[in-house]
C-alpha cells in the first residue's frame, strides 16, 4: 500500500473524477493559486480553465452554477473555501440542491459534490465554526466527513458517482495526516461507519479530526488497563449507528466526541440514537465532548480552552467509566 497524507489521496481522488469529461472544479483561487490547501495545485495546467474555473468570491454563486450544470448532466465539483463561507450559499444549497429530485418527481438529480472544511487555529468567531449538524439536517442532501487518507479518497469517489448533492467535510488541520491507501481500487460505500479500534470497556463514537484525537487517548488509557473502542461513523446524513449499537452492547458504556457545539449538534443527535435504541445496554449516562458554548475566541489560550482536546477526552472517559 502507498504511504499519502490526507491532501494527496484527496489530490488522487480529484484527478480520478477528472477523467469523466463531465467533471470539472469551481471554487475561490482552486486555479492560479491552486486552492488555500494546496489540494488542487497543478490542476489548472493539467485541465486547463473551461474545467478548472476560478470564480469570483460569490458563493451562492458557485453552488448555482454546480446545480444548473448538474442538472444538465455535468459533473460539478464545487470547492467551498471554508464551511463558513457556506452561509452565504444557503439558499442554493437547502432550497435548490437538497429539493429539486423531489420538486421535480424525480425526473432531475442533482450529481454535485460541495466540499468545503472545518477547522480552526486562531481564526476567531467567524472563521472557526462547524455546521455539520445544520447540513444533516436536511432531507436531501448527503454529508461525509472521513477521518483517513483511504477514506476520503474512496468516499470522494462514491460522493463523485452519486446521484444526489453531497456535502464533503475536510478539515483543516488533517491535511498533513498520513495513511495506507490500497494501490488497487477499493470502494466504502455512503452511509457505512467502520469499527477503528477494537476495545471491551467504552465506546467511542466519533468522526473526521476527532477519530486521531481519541486513538491518542486509547493508546495512552491501554497503558493503565482501560480498553476504547473507537467507531468512526464517516458519514453524518445518512448516518449508520449500526456499529456503534453493536459496541454498545458489549461495552455498555459509551462517550461521543464530534467537533460542533453541543446544544443541538451531532454529539446530541448520536447520543439520542444510543439512547433510543440502546437503552437497555446502558450501566452509565453517555457523555459528550464537544466544542465549549461560546464564539470562538481569537487568543490562542482561550481557544485552546473551547476546542476537543485530548485531556478533556480522557476525562470524560474516566469520568463515565467511574
Amino acid at each position: 500500500m502507498a504511504i499519502m497524507s490526507v491532501r494527496e489521496a484527496l489530490q488522487s481522488a480529484l484527478h480520478e473524477a477528472m477523467d469523466d469529461q463531465r467533471a470539472f472544479i469551481v471554487g475561490e483561487d482552486i486555479g492560479h493559486y491552486g486552492s488555500t490547501y494546496g489540494v488542487t495545485a497543478g490542476f489548472l495546467e493539467q485541465y486547463g480553465p473551461e474545467r478548472i474555473r476560478d470564480s469570483p468570491i460569490a458563493e451562492s454563486g458557485i453552488i448555482g452554477i454546480g446545480i444548473g450544470a448538474a442538472m444538465l448532466g455535468m459533473r460539478p465539483i464545487c470547492e467551498i473555501m471554508s464551511v463558513n463561507f457556506s452561509l452565504l450559499a444557503f439558499d442554493q444549497i437547502i432550497n435548490h440542491a437538497a429539493k429539486i429530485h423531489y420538486m421535480f418527481g424525480g425526473q432531475i438529480n442533482v450529481p454535485m459534490v460541495l466540499r468545503t472544511t472545518n477547522g480552526w487555529t486562531q481564526l476567531s468567531a467567524t472563521h472557526s465554526q462547524s455546521f455539520d449538524s445544520m447540513f444533516s439536517y436536511v432531507p436531501g442532501l448527503k454529508v461525509v466527513a472521513p477521518a483517513t487518507p483511504a477514506d476520503m479518497k474512496a468516499l470522494f469517489k462514491a460522493s463523485f458517482e452519486d446521484p444526489d448533492p453531497v456535502i464533503f467535510i475536510e478539515h483543516t488541520l488533517m491535511y498533513g495526516v498520513k495513511g495506507e491507501v490500497p494501490d488497487e481500487p477499493y470502494e466504502v460505500k455512503i452511509g457505512e461507519s467502520r469499527l477503528a479500534r477494537e476495545g471491551k470497556d467504552i465506546t467511542i463514537v466519533t468522526y473526521s479530526r476527532p477519530v486521531h484525537l481519541c486513538m491518542a487517548v486509547a493508546d495512552d488509557l491501554a497503558k493503565e488497563g482501560i480498553e476504547c473502542e473507537i467507531i468512526d461513523l464517516r458519514t453524518l446524513r445518512p448516518m449508520d449507528m449500526s456499529k456503534a449499537l453493536e459496541s454498545f452492547r458489549k461495552t455498555n458504556h459509551a462517550l461521543v466526541v464530534a467537533e460542533d457545539w453541543e446544544t443541538h449538534g451531532m454529539t446530541a443527535e448520536i447520543s439520542a440514537q444510543l439512547y433510543e435504541h440502546g437503552f437497555d445496554y446502558l450501566d452509565a449516562p453517555i457523555a459528550r465532548v464537544g466544542f465549549k458554548e461560546v464564539p470562538f475566541p481569537y487568543a490562542r489560550n482561550l481557544e485552546q480552552q473551547v476546542v476537543v482536546t485530548p485531556d478533556r477526552i480522557k476525562a470524560a472517559i474516566k469520568k463515565v467509566l467511574a
